[in-house]
């Protein structure tokens, strides 16, 4: 339990207006998505100014020397109104004609060796940070989508497209609840969705914070994931 949040459906908290779908949730107050664009300026700030000088050109020198390609992996995703940006990461995988188009499998080859240690300690997406702070992402929000996953996933749910009402986030209550990496059949992307619902209606200050918090000790002490 998180801050009142728990796995259900969408419940009375959404209804129709002409035609559309819309949920009621505190993150459509202006004060609201204020006081959570300075968390996540601030949180963003401290870690490019402390901690990226020092990582970020450590990884960025294993990659290159390991595989040929530059350090970054910059990929079209969909954002806040279903708006396209350019979400940046560690590149994990040899360069290859389906990277935009193949999603990571299970022992996928085209991952090299460092960019397995890379995906397994979530590393690779700390240049996100990035996108934080100019404002196309949040550090905490349903996870961004590949341009073409959210035209394949729109069709198993009609209510897909509300994720799309807050900015995308670094981690959220669908991964801390251990619900990322590859979407394994309905009922594991249904389980997404609901929590990614879920976390637009009960938003909260103090439930970003946990969630914060949260990731970064699955992370730290790589806790057992669903």
């Amino acid at each position: 339990m998180i801050f009142g949040y728990n796995t259900s459906h969408i419940g009375h908290h959404v209804f129709e207006l002409q035609n559309k779908v819309v949920i009621q949730s505190k993150l459509n107050k202006p004060f609201n998505r204020f006081i959570k664009r300075t968390l996540d300026i601030a949180l963003s700030s401290i870690f490019i100014i402390l901690i990226a000088p020092l990582l970020f050109p450590i990884v960025s020198l294993i990659i290159v020397i390991e595989s040929k390609g530059s350090a970054f992996f910059i990929q079209k995703r969909t954002g806040l109104k279903r708006k396209s940006f350019y979400c940046i990461k560690f590149r994990t995988m040899v360069k290859n004609k389906d990277a935009n188009r193949l999603q990571v499998q299970i022992n996928d080859k085209r991952i090299t060796k460092f960019g397995k240690i890379l995906r397994e300690s979530h590393i690779d997406e700390l240049p996100q940070v990035i996108n934080v702070l100019i404002g196309d992402m949040s550090i905490v929000g349903p996870r961004p989508h590949m341009l073409r996953h959210n035209v394949e996933y729109a069709n198993y749910s009609p209510n897909y497209h509300l994720r799309h009402m807050v900015k995308p986030g670094m981690t959220g209550l669908a991964q801390v609840r251990g619900f990322h990496g590859m979407i394994l059949g309905k009922e594991n992307f249904q389980n997404r969705l609901n929590s990614d619902i879920e976390y637009i209606k009960r938003w909260s200050f103090l439930g970003d914070i946990e969630i914060f918090i949260l990731t970064t000790f699955k992370v730290i002490f790589k806790s057992n994931e669903k």
